[in-house]
Formats: structure tokens, sequence, C-alpha cells
């Protein structure tokens, strides 16, 4: 069993995963600042200073807090703000995956065109003309 997952693990998939997995990790940690630090910013100065991370309706009459953080300890919120700076932050990640992965496909397309081999060359004429006599030969 131990050679098996030695085999399992020295197989090019898994390295490419595990490192895909660790550089995705860091990629989101971009994009969550790239959200929480700039856009989200820019997005609630347009819209009158709003900042949308502490936009949430309380669903407990315990809760008194104008904070997200601290209405959140004192009882239970719908975090509606949050929720709105987290899919903004998914479809940044999800648009940039999607033009990773369109770049790709078009990187494979064009390498696969490359190595197409070529149409084989026409034979010369004399083979050609030997070619059409055997098979007028093999006619009759």
């Amino acid at each position: 069993m131990l050679n098996e997952f030695k085999a399992f693990i020295a197989k090019g998939n898994v390295m490419d995963l595990a490192v895909g997995v660790i550089i995705g990790g860091a990629f989101g940690k971009i994009v969550t600042s790239l959200v929480n630090d700039i856009i989200m910013p820019v997005v609630g100065a347009l819209f009158g200073g709003i900042d949308f991370s502490n936009y949430f309706l309380a669903l407990s009459s315990n809760v008194t807090a104008t904070t997200l953080a601290a209405a959140r300890e004192q009882g239970a919120v719908f975090a509606y703000g949050n929720f709105l700076t987290v899919v903004i932050d998914f479809m940044i990640l999800a648009w940039i995956i999607f033009l990773m992965v369109k770049l790709v496909n078009k990187l494979r397309t064009s390498v696969e065109k490359e190595k197409a081999p070529e149409a084989p060359a026409a034979p010369p004429a004399d083979i050609q003309l030997l070619t059409e006599i055997r098979d007028l030969l093999k006619k009759d």
C-alpha cells in the first residue's frame, strides 16, 4: 500500500493540484484585499460614504451596536453588507479564473495547431503516373 501511495503522489496531476490549491489560496487573499481595501471603499464613496461591511439587520432586540463585529457579540444579525462584499469578491475571482482558463485553452489550441502533422506532400509526377497505371491494370 505504501508503494501505491508513492506512485499516486508522484503523478504529475497530484502535484499540479497541490500547487494550484496553494496558489489559489494566496490569490484568494489578494482578491479579498482588492475587494475590501480598494473596490468596496470606492463603491461606498460613490454611494455617499457607505461602508457596506457594517450593513446588517439585527435579529434580536439585544443588538444595539452600530458595527457588525460588536453586533455579532450582542446577538444574531443578518449581515447583508458583508454578504454583498463576499459576493463581489467571488464574482471577481470567478471572472479572473474564467479569463485564465480561456487564455490557457487558446494557448493549447495554438500549440496543437503547430504540432498537427502536415498533409503528406504529393508524390512526384512519375510516381503518380505509375500509380494510375497500376490502378488501371487492376481493373482488367
